[in-house]
């Protein structure tokens, strides 16, 4: 443990621990959370680690309070998250609508079960993944990461909080109860500020600051509340200074800005990572603890003479269009296994645009793929080519 009370090492825990850990590692100093399964072993691992590190850990009445303590702690200044599950997850689609809205930098982690409604609450779901995009009113834009291992869980929570800081926007993490539960070994380095990106602070003066006026980028600055500077911040369409503004000029204005700070930067935002893609015929595409399922099948058909690849969606939002049409350009089929009955092989499909097969391995929750599932997809691809 470093002097500031962070963990460096290497250590086996679970995808849960890792991603407590990692919130930490990011600099995240408060936590508002409701127990749930399986998100509970976040909460209870911020409830003992962040007094250590002079943080807050709060046990809200709810998954709705707790979404607006991690908002109103944002803007106090403190890097803030909150973690649950699916029922859980659907409660705090209102005020993440109202974080996008208020530009507000947080952490959400959504550790996947089966479902719908309380469903399986300690079993495995990629269930809430269309949830993430589209679960709040409105037109906006969201990113979302999904790992796939307990390392990737420590690595891509402090990604999670970089991005939010840097873009103004809650960051989903949206994991699985397999992954959450599993134990590996994961590898804590010593995180470096300069490895962290932190909110623009307005460099103007306290009387002359705007709340929403950007400085040449898309992106205002990021007062901190109670520092002198004057504040009104409100879910209403708005102007720069944060007063509503009821029109259409306004709306179009504000909400066009919100979308494109994402949209325009998303080639800087997407990760994927692939393998044996240079001579793919077949390409399996998938995200979360599916994914090394699916990177196991790939090698199967591999060993009978198949020309599979596989890619794995770490970013799932912003979808990576721009990657899959490349792809369909010159390969002859998409494989999308996950743990549902179909919902990101719908946004492969619509980037294919017909120009390769698409087929859908869907499961309807509970455990995960056999590999020889995902393999035998790849085997009706290859025979229908």
């Amino acid at each position: 443990m470093s002097n500031n009370g962070e963990l460096v090492g290497e250590f086996f825990m679970n995808g849960d621990t890792a991603c407590a850990e990692g919130a930490i590692s990011a600099g995240c100093r408060f936590f508002a959370g409701y127990p749930i399964t399986p998100a509970t072993e976040i909460a209870e691992r911020m409830s003992r680690r962040l007094p250590v590190v002079n943080g807050t850990y709060i046990q809200m009445e709810d998954e709705i309070a707790s979404m607006c303590a991690i908002l109103g702690a944002s803007w106090a200044g403190v890097k803030a998250m909150t973690a649950t599950s699916g029922p859980g997850f659907s409660l705090m689609m209102e005020n993440l609508g109202l974080g996008v809205m208020l530009e507000t930098p947080c952490v959400i982690v959504n550790i996947q079960r089966a479902g719908p409604s309380t469903g399986l609450p300690t079993l495995v779901g990629q269930q809430d993944m269309m949830q993430a995009r589209w679960g709040s009113h409105g037109s906006y834009e969201i990113i979302a990461l999904s790992p796939a291992s307990p390392q990737q869980m420590f690595d891509l929570t402090i990604r999670a909080f970089n991005l939010s800081e840097k873009f103004r926007v809650p960051v989903l993490l949206m994991s699985d109860e397999v992954v959450g539960h599993m134990s590996e070994k994961v590898v804590i380095p010593e995180i470096g500020a300069e490895e962290l990106v932190f909110r623009k602070l307005p460099k103007n003066s306290r009387d002359s600051y705007l709340p929403y006026q950007t400085d040449g980028t898309l992106i205002p600055p990021m007062a901190i509340a109670g520092e002198g500077y004057r504040f009104h911040v409100t879910g209403l369409t708005h102007d720069e200074r944060g007063y509503p503004v009821m029109n259409a000029r306004a709306q179009n204005r504000l909400v066009t800005r919100m979308v494109d700070k994402i949209r325009l930067n998303s080639e800087s935002i997407i990760m994927l990572e692939d393998h044996l893609l240079d001579d793919a015929e077949i390409v399996v595409c998938a995200y979360g603890i599916t994914a090394r399922i699916a990177k196991f099948a790939v090698n199967l058909a591999r060993q009978e003479g198949i020309k599979a690849g596989f890619m794995q969606l770490i970013t799932v939002w912003p979808f990576p269009e721009r990657h899959i049409r490349m792809l369909a350009s010159r390969v002859k089929a998409f494989i999308v296994p996950e743990i549902n009955r179909g919902q990101m092989v719908y946004e492969v499909e619509r980037c294919v645009a017909g120009r390769a097969i698409t087929l859908s391995v869907p499961h309807s929750g509970g455990d995960v793929h056999r590999p020889e599932v995902i393999l035998s997809a790849i085997k009706e691809c290859h025979a229908r080519q």
